[in-house]
């Protein structure tokens, strides 16, 4: 690993712990990073999530009131969280480079949409909320099982999508539904890390670099950018997004 790998990688990582801590979209960070530090999409896509997987953990810890508070709740969101992202991450596994990599522009399109329409799908989730029905709630929990093996194969951007489908089954509660959605990624990324340990797709030497810098950030960054306008972190989130897909789009 030449120093230009490490300050990357570095970066990366400090990079995408902050973001998560508010917004999440930090995958696109440390995997733009690792990519560009000569790994496959594929190996990127593994590395990157074996070390933000920490950094997640370091998020709860700091929201650890709200999650305590809320335990309950987060039953039957965990359950759904570790079995779809095991399911994700074996899918990857399965694919491996030569299938994911045609995937790879399409799926930082569709983060990267996701990030950039946040608030018009938010208001649209929002009357939703107020709803109680047997099929709302129904439709609530098929997204999340459908983000959580997303978020298993990939992972960008489940994030907001866990939170709009929480917004609806928590009746509106922001934050309680933020607490309960940070711990849910964490618990997806976290299956889906050790399956893809298991296969044998992570670097090392790039994973613990990108997880010290994360991690560290993941905890003290919470209160760093809630000193940050949410829209500011997200528009940053979607221009790195955006000038991603282009360039994978471009490569082919």
């Amino acid at each position: 690993m030449t120093l230009i790998d490490f300050l990357l990688l570095a970066g990366g990582g400090f990079l995408a712990g902050v973001v998560n801590s508010v917004a999440g979209g930090g995958t696109f960070l440390s995997f733009a990073a690792m990519v560009a530090c000569g790994l496959t999409p594929l190996e990127a896509n593994a590395t990157s999530a074996v070390a933000i997987a920490p950094s997640n953990l370091a998020t709860v810890a700091a929201y650890r009131h709200e999650v305590k508070s809320h335990w309950r709740e987060l039953i039957p969101f965990a359950i759904i969280g570790v079995i779809g992202g095991a399911i994700g991450a074996w899918l990857l596994i399965w694919l491996g480079n030569a299938g994911f990599k045609p995937l790879v522009p399409w799926l930082l399109l569709f983060a990267t949409l996701l990030f950039a329409f946040s608030g018009p799908i938010r208001s649209l989730v929002e009357p939703w909320s107020q709803r109680s029905g047997m099929s709302v709630r129904i439709a609530a929990y098929g997204l999340m099982i459908v983000v959580s093996i997303y978020g298993g194969f990939f992972g960008a951007g489940i994030g907001f999508v866990i939170l709009a489908a929480l917004l609806i089954l928590e009746g509106g509660d922001y934050h309680k539904a933020n607490a309960i959605r940070i711990t849910i990624a964490f618990l997806i990324q976290a299956v889906a890390a050790v399956l893809l340990i298991f296969g044998g797709l992570v670097h090392w030497p790039h994973a613990i670099v990108t997880m010290i810098a994360a991690s560290v950030t993941g905890y003290y960054g919470v209160g760093w950018v809630k000193r940050l306008p949410e829209a500011v972190v997200r528009a940053v989130v979607v221009a790195i997004g955006a000038a991603l897909t282009i360039v994978f789009f471009v490569k082919g």
